[in-house]
């Protein structure tokens, strides 16, 4: 009895040490916030095309989005295998740690990458799955091998990763409107106060993985401030923009205007020390920037979806 019992709790312990491995190859935790943005977008395309909010559509389109997604993510981690080795966050990943053969979680991610491309296509329409495609080409051969060339790679990658919403729009509607540019321009400005203060935080790993980001580049820190000063400021009156295209009421704009002011605030206070990048305090105002701006974009699509002026 008591073998038995062994037994299945070391059956349970593995399955569910696997299941941790794939959530880290595929980034679940990223992939979440891309499908939930995603399904921001779907949700206003359907508002516009005056179709159903909660569909099969739905479904598919967040099904099909997720697993391009998670795929791009673990192609991403195959890609940068030697790069993580090297760096104290991500050395306990499952290829580097040796948890997970490099064919397996090649295998992985082209399943997922190729299969939600073609679910895409399928299932809600051609212009989001050629879309999809693009997203997961220039995250895939544009981004990540521009990580060990230049700083320039942040700009970049924030085109790729200002896609969900408008994947999800023409995953409603088939269509491209004012309204995805919206929804793209606001992702793209957070983007970085996000990974600037991602790169402040961990620049010392990046910099011993050869990782060209901004901080490691320039680490005094000065060009990091201003661009994260600027691009917070940038998205006060972008974030605007749902309801000065009648997308929204003046709720949101309230609400958004609050949000990206307290943003600018937390990005303020870090711009405001004439400090380097190992400075402690920098270092500590660097995680609340991050913090907030965590906190910023689900925010803002709950409060823009719960005051979504229909089609």
């Amino acid at each position: 009895m008591n073998t038995a019992a062994a037994a299945i709790a070391f059956g349970r312990s593995k399955v569910v040490s696997q299941f941790s491995d794939y959530a880290q190859l595929t980034k679940s935790r990223v992939t979440t916030l891309i499908v939930v943005t995603a399904w921001c977008g779907f949700w206003f395309g359907a508002e516009k095309a005056g179709l159903p909010v909660v569909s099969w559509s739905l479904f598919h389109a967040l099904l099909g989005i997720g697993m391009v997604s998670s795929g791009s993510a673990a192609l991403n981690e195959v890609m940068e295998r030697d790069l993580d080795c090297k760096m104290r966050r991500t050395k306990s990943r499952p290829i580097p740690s040796g948890r997970m053969s490099l064919l397996h979680a090649t295998a992985v991610g082209l399943f997922l990458t190729l299969g939600g491309l073609i679910y895409l296509a399928l299932f809600t329409n051609w212009l989001t799955g050629a879309m999809a495609f693009l997203t997961s080409a220039v995250y895939l051969l544009g981004y990540t091998p521009l990580k060990r060339v230049s700083p320039i790679c942040t700009f970049v990658g924030a085109f790729p990763g200002a896609m969900p919403g408008v994947l999800g729009w023409t995953a409603a509607c088939n269509r491209l409107s004012w309204g995805a540019l919206a929804l793209f321009a606001i992702v793209f400005f957070w983007q970085f106060p996000h990974f600037f203060s991602i790169a402040w935080m961990y620049n010392e790993d990046y910099a011993r993985a050869s990782i060209h980001m901004l901080p490691v580049a320039e680490p005094d820190g000065r060009s990091t401030r201003r661009r994260i000063f600027g691009y917070s400021l940038a998205l006060i009156p972008v974030s605007l923009a749902p309801s000065l295209i009648g997308m929204t009421g003046l709720v949101y704009a309230g609400g958004a205007l609050f949000l990206g002011v307290l943003l600018f605030y937390s990005g303020v206070r870090l711009n405001l020390l004439d400090t380097p990048i190992s400075d402690g305090l920098a270092r500590t105002r660097a995680r609340q920037l991050f913090l907030c701006t965590i906190v910023y974009l689900p925010l803002l699509f709950a409060l823009m979806m719960s005051d979504a002026v229909r089609g």
